[in-house]
């Protein structure tokens, strides 16, 4: 197909001379034949460039991403990324679910910050039953503790995988080291180390576990110590600054145009984060600085998330002190029509409900059961309405669209995923450089393909 580029800087084809023969032609990949695609770019016989697939099986964790670019020797003339090989379908699923079930779902989209996906979510679903100002205190603490612990793993291995994969192995087993380290914190507080489900609408499924605080702080420690060694071994590094500093520019204008947010959008030196400008959970109660640089590539994208971490590191200690003296507080609503049972002890198996759990709902009365059964079976009712929170989810924006009809399941929920926007660079930050840069770029965007391809 063809489009008019009318001057547009980031439009797909711009720059292209007359003589390319391609100044105005858009080519849409979308996983049809290569034959297909090789016959369509070559059209014009360009004989000098010829088209690579990188994917859909790339060695990191970005997951299942393919990119077609054309190269003129090792010069990339044009990137484009085919997405879709995922097939979650998880924002489908969701409105066959009930209200609190569709946690279980989200929670897998960007399974790299998955308390991201079920705090927004739920804050939607608060914002239509009208009770956010009824979530307890403790919950949103909580909330924010594993929001921001959830920060420092997502970084820790946007960093790692960066590293790995140019062939910085030890960033890499540092990087994969230390969110080790979150991950056992999250297995102690959930129970699970990924995929948690733990922040439900009117709450968190139950209250900390006893010693959690006193590992929360342990690790704090930890890394205020370990956390400059990774900016040692990185920041000043000649090599590593090298293979980074120029790569995968993007100006603020670039950035606006595109809608990119998080690091990439910071390191343009614009302070953006909606911590800050729309916080949620308490967030404009704490105490921590909004991290930017000023030279908008790989590299300043890097330092923003290694100085992100130590903000992180600020706000966590902040919410372990809140939740000393928070000690036997509810953490979910007291409307027992909406509040998913929170108080749950562990069972002789390891997973299930305790018989002391089992003998306190049936030994309270019949009414009771029937009650418990309901919710658990049926769930409770949302007013009919629509609802869109944003929060700052470690790669920029995640906002969950929420809308109901007045019944027990969504009618629609449709997520704002920074990932899939920020894919969009792609394109722009890779056309002209070096073959070997696109993955340097890529890397610097951080995308996560299970919150593309939801």
């Amino acid at each position: 197909m063809t489009a008019t580029t009318q001057g547009d800087p980031y439009a797909a084809g711009a720059g292209r001379d007359a003589a390319g023969g391609r100044g105005d032609r858009v080519f849409t990949v979308t996983g049809q034949d290569w034959d297909e695609v090789a016959g369509a770019l070559g059209a014009d016989g360009d004989a000098e460039r010829i088209v690579v697939n990188m994917g859909p099986q790339h060695p990191s964790t970005h997951g299942v991403l393919r990119l077609i670019l054309e190269l003129e020797g090792e010069t990339v003339t044009e990137a484009r990324c085919g997405i879709g090989y995922l097939h979650t379908g998880i924002e489908k699923n969701m409105e066959f679910r009930t209200w609190t079930q569709g946690v279980t779902f989200c929670t897998r989209m960007d399974y790299l910050s998955p308390f991201y996906n079920e705090a927004t979510y739920c804050l939607g679903v608060e914002r239509l039953l009208d009770i956010e100002d009824e979530v307890p205190e403790k919950a949103q603490v909580m909330r924010v503790l594993l929001m921001e612990l959830n920060r420092i793993s997502s970084h820790l291995v946007a960093i790692a995988t960066g590293g790995m994969e140019l062939g910085a192995l030890t960033v890499m087993t540092v990087g994969f080291r230390e969110r080790e380290q979150v991950l056992d914190l999250f297995e102690l507080i959930t129970g699970l180390r990924m995929n948690h489900a733990f922040i439900r609408p009117g709450g968190v499924a139950q209250d900390l576990p006893d010693g959690a605080l006193d590992a929360v702080r342990a690790f704090v420690a930890l890394m205020r110590k370990r956390l400059p060694e990774i900016a040692t071994l990185c920041n000043a590094n000649p090599i590593f600054r090298a293979r980074l500093e120029g790569v995968g520019y993007l100006d603020l204008e670039g950035c606006l145009a595109l809608g990119m947010t998080g690091p990439v959008l910071r390191s343009t030196g614009y302070p953006w984060d909606l911590r800050k400008t729309q916080p949620v959970c308490g967030y404009e109660t704490y105490d921590f600085d909004v991290q930017t640089w000023d030279t908008a590539d790989s590299y300043g994208r890097f330092r923003i998330r290694v100085n992100e971490m130590f903000e992180s590191l600020r706000i966590v200690e902040q919410c372990v002190t809140r939740l000393e003296g928070l000690v036997g507080a509810p953490v979910m609503v007291a409307d027992k029509k909406i509040a998913w049972p929170s108080q749950l002890s562990i069972g002789s198996d390891g997973q299930g409900n305790s018989l002391d759990h089992i003998r306190h709902i049936m030994g309270e009365s019949m009414e009771a059961l029937i009650h418990h059964f309901k919710l658990v079976t049926e769930g409770f009712r949302v007013p009919a309405g629509e609802a869109y929170v944003p929060l700052e989810s470690p790669r920029g924006e995640l906002g969950a669209h929420v809308v109901s009809d007045g019944g027990t399941r969504p009618y629609r929920v449709h997520f704002r995923d920074p990932s899939f926007t920020n894919l969009q660079a792609t394109s722009v930050m890779s056309e002209g450089g070096m073959v070997a840069d696109v993955i340097v770029a890529i890397a610097s965007i951080d995308p996560v393909m299970g919150g593309v391809d939801r």
